[in-house]
């Protein structure tokens, strides 16, 4: 025989519930933001190294850094020893005495390959 529950106490139990699965969520998302930020600075990385002629120093900065958010986490990418270079390296810039170098497009196929990622992971964990 089904137990009779009261409307007050059936709406703390549904309340519980989800704030115990809204933290599950949290805690999975903050686990695969840290793993695809690891996996996109071996991944620039390694782009770096084979992309450019003297690449060593360059790749050798890479970092992630996860902040906490009001939301959960989230993971920032970045060259922590020379921030200005990415951008130059990335999308080209002009040169002293006229003309442009070229840019050689080396982070924004490892961001399209994280997003696809983060969004398979969030459909397999949840």
């Amino acid at each position: 025989m089904a137990k009779k529950v009261k409307s007050k106490d059936l709406e703390i139990r549904i309340s519980e519930m989800l704030e115990e699965y809204g933290d599950e969520i949290k805690e999975n998302l903050d686990e695969i933001t840290q793993k695809l930020g690891k996996l996109g600075v071996k991944e620039i990385k390694d782009r770096a190294k084979s992309t450019f002629n003297n690449p060593e120093e360059y790749a050798a900065g890479w970092k992630a850094t996860n902040e906490k958010t009001r939301y959960g986490s989230e993971t920032i990418i970045h060259n922590a020893t020379k921030p200005w270079l990415p951008h130059l390296l990335e999308f080209g810039h002009a040169k002293v005495n006229g003309g442009r170098v070229a840019g050689r497009p080396h982070i924004k196929p490892v961001e399209e390959m994280l997003i696809k990622k983060f969004e398979e992971e969030v459909k397999s964990k949840l």
